[in-house]
């Protein structure tokens, strides 16, 4: 009867601890219920978007080998080795590994690989915030959820879609730098560029997939991301600055996901290991995204709104007010983000001077002798922040287009307010907007230079050659605007005119472009003060082609049909 009893005993045992085990395979089954089916729809959804991503990063890395390996002889590409040692193109590009020796496929990785990484980065936030926070956003994430998927299964898919485009970014890339008349040798090398692209862009996907679950505004989620990008191009910069110029900060760009990706330094050290970290990151901030979407409700985010008003202010009857409420914090983030960059990069004009001595000729005359470096070195920044503050611009034009397709543009329209005066106030609050963060960034610049070189007579022509800079970035605004009004669809291709231009001004006289394809860019008209005289005639046509542009939108957003409910 004992052995009995001990035997039904330990079988009844046995048989919870079975059932135990299936219950939690179920549970973490169902929390990925339907995942290949919602990845099938995801792909179907992105059939045009993901491929012009992939194609377009695999077309600039054929243009940058091309081109170079075209235009660049032998003495062409040694010359270039003074312009790729500069502290300054350390902030920009990078440590330049491999310049004692340059070769071509050695000049490219150095000077155009983290442009790549940068495009990769933001491929991964837009991919993984259009599959996640806007659809709940929206809505349309209730209504997957409704049918048989489990919590998880969105994120993760999402996830999946966003590493299969860097992947096949990465590879693609890999293919073409190869087959292109730089003739890299050997094909590792050139996997490894691939690879490591790929290796920072899946690491802000990761990224984007914590902060989607921060905030229940898309906008918001993709603002954090960004933020957390720009902070680890300007970290690897000061790093890759000191490195260069021998400083003792070089370590900060390990910090830096894009730093990692840099460290693998392709046709000079082909190091694999420092993509252990991009692995790992991505490793460790999957699991948190998966915690933290599980702590949250649908269409909630971890940070909890705060309540309105009972009582909207005056300023919310206007539309100009609503355009500003919209955007104000969007702005606040970047102007706390502008104002402390400039500061640090405006700290660094006392080292850019003191080693003006040890600097090569070539350098000092490009930024206007050892005696103009502290000014060629502002008007060269300031032309720098016209590009970030173009990112900017850009991102708030999209905003308009993110209002209309999640239906909060026709309620507002339903109102006493026009469809051409809704476009002009929020273009005349990004207009300010862009104006403001220049002034900014003047200011910081101007305060880091006085205070490291102890000269405050560089403050004022500071903030006056940042702000000389904003009708290039009002065109480029307006542009996208123009896009808006007729085919809002394809605004997000001002963002390939950016980067030409962005290319041009930073890289044309580098590469010896002729003057007419350098003109062709938005950046190189208005010169760089204080190092060179404005061109007041410059300021006045950019601006005059900029309200060509707003008005070409407002008139093409009057003539086409509204997306509604």
């Amino acid at each position: 009867m004992t052995l009995l009893t001990s035997a039904t005993g330990h079988t009844g045992e046995s048989s919870r601890r079975t059932q135990h085990g299936r219950h939690s395979e179920d549970r973490v089954g169902s929390q990925v219920t339907g995942l290949r089916t919602l990845l099938r729809l995801m792909i179907r959804r992105d059939r045009w978007r993901a491929p012009i991503w992939i194609l377009s990063l695999a077309a600039l890395t054929a243009y940058f080998a091309n081109a170079i390996a075209v235009v660049m002889d032998g003495d062409t590409l040694a010359s270039m080795v003074v312009f790729a040692k500069n502290p300054v193109m350390g902030l920009i590009t990078g440590p330049g590994y491999g310049m004692d020796d340059i070769t071509v496929p050695r000049f490219i990785v150095g000077m155009y690989g983290v442009f790549l990484m940068l495009g990769a980065a933001l491929m991964s936030i837009t991919t993984m915030t259009r599959h996640t926070r806007a659809e709940e956003q929206t809505g349309r994430a209730e209504l997957i959820r409704a049918n048989v998927t489990g919590r998880h299964t969105q994120l993760l898919a999402a996830l999946g879609l966003t590493l299969i485009m860097n992947l096949l970014a990465g590879a693609l890339m890999s293919l073409t730098f190869f087959f292109s008349e730089a003739k890299p040798e050997p094909f590792s090398s050139a996997l490894l560029f691939g690879i490591s692209i790929a290796a920072a862009g899946c690491v802000f996907a990761a990224i984007s997939a914590v902060t989607v679950q921060l905030t229940s505004f898309a906008r918001a989620a993709s603002g954090i991301a960004g933020a957390v990008l720009a902070a680890s191009f300007v970290v690897r910069g000061l790093g890759d600055m000191s490195a260069v110029a021998g400083g003792d900060l070089k370590w900060l760009s390990w910090l830096s996901p894009l730093g990692w990706s840099q460290q693998t330094a392709p046709y000079t050290l082909d190091r694999w290991a420092p993509l252990l970290l991009s692995l790992a990151a991505v490793v460790v901030l999957v699991p948190v995204s998966l915690f933290l979407q599980s702590r949250r409700d649908l269409s909630a985010g971890i940070f909890a709104d705060r309540l309105g008003r009972a009582h909207a202010s005056s300023g919310l009857s206007t539309s100009i007010g609503l355009a500003l409420r919209l955007q104000r914090s969007s702005l606040l983030w970047w102007s706390i983000g502008v104002f402390a960059m400039a500061v640090v990069f405006g700290s660094f004009t006392g080292a850019m001077k003191e080693g003006a001595a040890g600097m090569p000729q070539e350098i000092l005359d490009l930024m206007g002798g050892s005696r103009g470096i502290v000014d060629g070195y502002i008007g060269y920044m300031a032309l720098y922040f016209a590009m970030i503050v173009s990112a900017y611009a850009i991102i708030a034009a999209s905003g308009l287009r993110s209002e209309e397709s999640g239906f909060r543009t026709e309620p507002v329209l339903a109102t006493a307010v026009g469809r051409g005066r809704w476009v002009l106030s929020w273009t005349l609050v990004t207009l300010l907007g862009s104006l403001w963060l220049m002034v900014l960034a003047g200011a910081g610049e101007g305060l880091g230079a006085a205070a490291s070189t102890g000269d405050w007579s560089l403050l004022g022509p500071a903030v006056l050659g940042h702000l000389a800079q904003t009708p290039s970035i009002w065109v480029l605004l307006g542009l996208a605007l123009a896009l808006y009004g007729f085919a809002p669809r394809l605004q997000g291709l001002v963002w390939l005119v950016f980067v030409y231009s962005a290319g041009l001004a930073l890289f044309g006289q580098m590469m010896r472009l002729d003057e007419a394809v350098l003109n062709t860019s938005v950046f190189v008209h208005i010169g760089q003060y204080p190092a060179q005289d404005l061109a007041a005639e410059a300021v006045v046509v950019l601006t005059a082609a900029t309200a060509v542009l707003v008005g070409l939108g407002v008139l093409g957003f009057r003539r086409r049909d509204l997306m509604t409910a």
